[in-house]
């Protein structure tokens, strides 16, 4: 293991010997105080786990691409399992019987399709719950560095790209479905569709 900063400038600092013609007392006042080295010593030293504690690699390599998996086939899932109930529902409608009986026995098979197909979420709900775990890990690493390196965030500018999609979502009502349903009541949603 390489030596960290403090100690390398302990060593740099404590092999100086003073130069010829400077007095005692000008030789223990350097020009930078040496506790000042020492404290940006401590920092980087401390800048460094921080870093290391970070693990990007294993983010970048790991938890990232799993997400992205994992939500691909959420979106995969959740499409085929609606195609199926469509599909279902649609066939319940356009069924043709000759009694009763022969109509409830059809009816009862595409029901058993619909629930077959609700069974998606299950398997959806885990695959989230593993990108919800990865999401917290990425915001529990960033939150602990940004301690460790006492960042707070500033007044930068938004990335460009992040601000036209920003500026487009805000334009175009695009938020999404909201946290706790609906900001907007369903009363008003329907009235724009009739």
């Amino acid at each position: 293991m390489t030596e960290g900063p403090r100690s390398a400038l302990n060593r740099l600092l404590g092999g100086k010997t003073p130069m010829a013609g400077t007095t005692a007392a000008q030789a223990a006042t350097p020009a930078i105080p040496v506790t000042e080295l020492l404290e940006i010593a401590d920092y980087i030293t401390k800048l460094k786990g921080g870093i290391a504690a970070l693990r990007a690699q294993e983010l970048t390599r790991d938890r990232i691409p799993m997400a992205h998996d994992e939500l691909g086939s959420v979106v995969a899932a959740t499409a085929s399992a609606t195609n199926r109930i469509m599909e279902s529902a649609e066939s319940i409608l356009a069924l043709e019987a000759k009694s009763l009986d022969d109509y409830r026995r059809k009816v009862e098979a595409h029901i058993g399709d619909i629930f077959e197909a609700c069974t998606f979420q299950d398997i959806t709900g885990q695959r989230i719950s593993k990108v919800v775990e990865a999401l917290g890990q990425l915001e529990k690493r960033l939150s602990q560095f940004s301690t460790v390196v006492n960042v707070r965030d500033g007044e930068a500018e938004l990335d460009p790209e992040e601000a036209r999609r920003k500026a487009r979502a805000e334009k175009l009502l695009l938020n999404g479905p909201q946290p706790k349903g609906p900001a907007t009541p369903q009363d008003a949603i329907d009235a724009l569709f009739s």
